[in-house]
């Protein structure tokens, strides 16, 4: 997910994207930890953008 996309979203779409990128983590984990993964790369991909997400949370407050 590009930063563009995230700064675009409002606050609730922020937090619900949020919530999804950790659970699609918590996903990625389990199906690490069970040999099912193929791409492990992907596990490093959701938590940049959980990262990028939290940044985007972070600013808005600081603006408030």
């Amino acid at each position: 997910m590009k930063v563009k996309e995230i700064v675009n979203l409002t606050d609730e779409e922020l937090n619900n994207k949020l919530q999804e990128l950790k659970t699609e983590l918590f996903n990625l984990r389990f199906r690490h930890a069970s040999g099912q993964l193929e791409n492990p790369m992907a596990i490093n991909l959701v938590k940049k953008d959980i990262a990028r997400v939290n940044t985007v949370i972070r600013a808005r407050q600081l603006k408030a």
